[in-house]
């Protein structure tokens, strides 16, 4: 058995960990936080203000940051979803996550600066050049011990991880940072783009696979 795999124990806790009892209490936990934020924020509490932006400020600027390919642009979106936030707060009624309805005031931010000629790729590219050929796509970093060696491969499998995902079109980039970097479910990230749910279980997909095309391309991992 290799040094590095967990044994049966540490991999029962880890199921344990993650077992869908144990995810609905933490989803249930965490909309009570936002609810009282919330409902201080509406009282005009600037601690409940300050606390929501240092929540949820660097995922949204996370997605913001994916989106534009710009530190300012992004920083300008970040603002933005936040001031909006701040005054639709009123109309906030608790039916999906804080986390959903952040997500999609920034997804609107972006679809609007975009509008305006921002960020915008110097072409579009249609769903054929988007999508990859058929062929072996299995690259992958294999677990090993953490060593100077495995430690800058994770690094450049990082950095070529995000070439690949800034190289995706726009809105596949937004499905894939959503559903695979911030977490939301399918229906999560449905409601925060005003897209089906089909249509992002498409787009997902699809993104993954140009994502795997684009790492073995560039030989990440091996």
């Amino acid at each position: 058995m290799r040094p590095d795999v967990p044994s049966a124990e540490h991999q029962r806790r880890i199921r344990a960990a993650w077992s869908l009892p144990h995810l609905l209490i933490v989803v249930h936990e965490e909309r009570d936080r936002d609810i009282t934020l919330v409902e201080a924020a509406r009282r005009g509490e600037p601690d409940a203000l300050a606390m929501l932006v240092d929540r949820y400020g660097p995922r949204i600027h996370g997605f913001a940051s994916r989106m534009c390919r710009s530190a300012e642009d992004a920083k300008d979106i970040s603002q933005e979803t936040f001031l909006a936030a701040m005054r639709g707060l009123k109309d906030f009624r608790a039916e999906s996550r804080l986390s959903t309805w952040l997500f999609r005031i920034a997804a609107n931010a972006c679809r609007k600066m975009r509008r305006h000629g921002k960020f915008e790729p110097a072409h579009h590219l249609t769903l054929d050049q988007f999508m990859p050929a058929e062929q072996d796509m299995n690259a992958a970093l294999v677990d090993a011990p953490e060593t100077p060696d495995t430690a800058l491969r994770r690094t450049d499998l990082r950095e070529s991880l995000e070439a690949a995902i800034a190289e995706l079109p726009a809105p596949y980039r937004a499905v894939l940072v959503l559903r695979d970097v911030e977490g939301l479910s399918t229906d999560e990230a449905a409601e925060a783009l005003g897209v089906t749910a089909i249509t992002i279980r498409v787009r997902l997909h699809r993104a993954r696979l140009f994502i795997r095309q684009r790492l073995a391309a560039r030989g990440a991992g091996s």
